[in-house]
């Protein structure tokens, strides 16, 4: 059986900007399916901040919180201390998933991205004004491997891109 693959998925604005206010600041139906699609059956971790903005479990998945708070619990997921954890969860015993996610937010991105091997990136082509931004990275350590181009709307709406980055070995 081959090993894990540990996924980030992040929708960012030309800017980096992935929130404002604990909130995308956007609204695109596509990139939530796509979301939907690819996370089904399988683990989703993301910091408490992230899963508190969302309000609840997402249904058909493994939910991961990762957090500093010793007593936080939520009923129906599992909470982790740090990213290392929660990634040594989705890839071990009866918990292993062939593929899991990273879904954010920002500092749970920064801890991710030196531990994962794909990013599916949602890339909307105009910037944003937001308070969360995803991290710099070095576009050399990536390969695209896939690329979307879309458009919401008629030819003046919104233009987003699903691209797939693996990681050069």
């Amino acid at each position: 059986m081959s090993s894990p693959r540990f996924s980030i998925l992040v929708a960012m604005a030309k800017n980096r900007v992935i929130g404002k206010n604990n909130a995308l600041p956007w609204q695109l139906s596509p990139d939530l399916k796509r979301f939907k699609q690819l996370t089904m059956g399988h683990h989703i971790v993301m910091g408490r901040k992230t899963y508190e903005s969302i309000g609840r479990l997402l249904p058909g998945r493994t939910s991961i919180i990762v957090t500093r708070q010793p007593d936080y619990q939520v009923p129906g997921a599992i909470v982790a201390g740090s990213i290392a954890e929660a990634l040594k969860v989705c890839s071990e015993g009866k918990e292993m998933d062939q593929e899991s996610f990273v879904i954010g937010g920002a500092e749970i991105y920064q801890q991710a991205l030196g531990l994962c091997q794909r990013m599916y990136v949602t890339e909307i082509q105009q910037e944003f004004d937001g308070d969360a931004l995803f991290p710099e990275f070095d576009q050399q350590e990536w390969r695209e491997i896939s690329r979307e181009k879309h458009r919401l709307g008629e030819d003046d709406g919104l233009e987003y891109h699903f691209v797939v980055l693996d990681r050069r070995t």
